[in-house]
């Protein structure tokens, strides 16, 4: 069994508080089925693909393993179908040290995520929601044992936005952070972002949110960055981050004194093998050390770390490093 609790580095080098609050998840679980393949095809053309795989993913299943791999106190609350791919989902989160006892078995198949992976580790996936489609402000409900309290809410949107508004509303009301990854993207309303505390995006997302103007690019000026976190702050949002692939991230904080209100974080180079769920380990690992107490430019500094070993095997969860895997590239650096 993978076991990652113990003692994880932070970005400068000290250790992350373990199990310092709890963790959870609400959202989706689904079975990938990856095909590897030289390219990505393009419109109505056939490549060969070089392997196939199922294994356990879905956003909020790979952000709740990503957590608890680092030392978190997760718990997952979604729903499956009475399948096989429900039992490898419910075998790899509790492999990896998550609670699922609000994972309920739905009458429908479990979600499925189809995904191509090229040569150089970028994918396309086209999501089915299966039981995902079933989860509901009913099951957000049955999970207030395990809400009540929590450090941080960690929601996605695969699953209803009457689930993500509820869980949101939910976790509020428990004094937790209320982290929202907007992917797969979809226009939330402001219940939601009037609720939400962290929001996490790409560039890709952040331009849909924020709508008309130019989005800067990954070198671009300081001040060109604070333009967008004023904007993120005109939508309610006082605290973002957007990742930049290989480039890093950009943490946006209006709740930071004014010499950190802006902060890029880079991230290290790897040779990436398998790009999927990369962005998951990065919320998995910012959840992780927001709920050690860490500030949103510390944890997005670890979460650069985690997401970037995270590409350089094949597969989701079953890449995700553990704590000791960070600890191991702050003290060594990588090679």
């Amino acid at each position: 069994m993978r076991n990652g609790h113990g003692p994880a580095q932070s970005s400068d080098g000290h250790a992350a508080a373990v199990g310092a609050g709890r963790i959870v998840v609400v959202g989706s679980l689904n079975a990938d089925l990856t095909v590897y393949c030289e390219r990505l095809p393009r419109p109505g053309e056939t490549v060969r693909g070089r392997g196939f795989a199922v294994s356990p993913g879905g956003k909020s299943a790979n952000q709740a393993v990503a957590a608890s791999l680092l030392g978190g106190d997760v718990s997952l609350v979604g729903a499956v179908g009475d399948d096989a791919n429900a039992d490898l989902l419910l075998s790899s989160a509790v492999g990896a040290g998550v609670d699922v006892g609000h994972v309920r078995r739905a009458g429908t198949e479990t979600g499925v995520a189809v995904i191509a992976v090229d040569a150089n580790g970028e994918n396309t996936i086209i999501i089915s929601a299966g039981a995902n489609g079933t989860l509901s402000p009913a099951d957000v409900a049955a999970a207030a044992d395990v809400l009540d309290g929590a450090a941080v809410v960690c929601l996605c949107l695969e699953v209803s936005m009457a689930t993500v508004l509820a869980a949101a509303q939910a976790g509020h009301d428990a004094g937790a952070t209320v982290l929202l990854n907007l992917s797969p993207y979809a226009g939330v309303p402001s219940a939601v972002t009037e609720l939400t505390d962290v929001l996490l995006v790409n560039t890709h997302e952040a331009t849909l949110f924020l709508g008309d103007g130019a989005f800067p690019g990954p070198d671009a000026a300081g001040a060109e960055w604070d333009n967008v976190r004023e904007r993120f702050a005109d939508r309610g949002i006082r605290q973002a981050v957007v990742t930049l692939g290989p480039q890093g991230s950009v943490v946006l904080d209006s709740l930071a004194t004014e010499d950190r209100r802006v902060l890029r974080v880079s991230s290290p180079e790897v040779k990436a093998v398998d790009t999927t769920g990369a962005g998951d380990a990065f919320t998995g690992a910012v959840a992780f050390r927001l709920a050690a107490g860490a500030t949103l430019a510390d944890a997005a500094a670890f979460a650069s770390v985690a997401a970037a070993l995270a590409t350089t095997s094949k597969g989701t969860q079953a890449a995700y490093p553990e704590a000791a895997d960070v600890q191991t590239f702050f003290e060594r650096g990588p090679r």
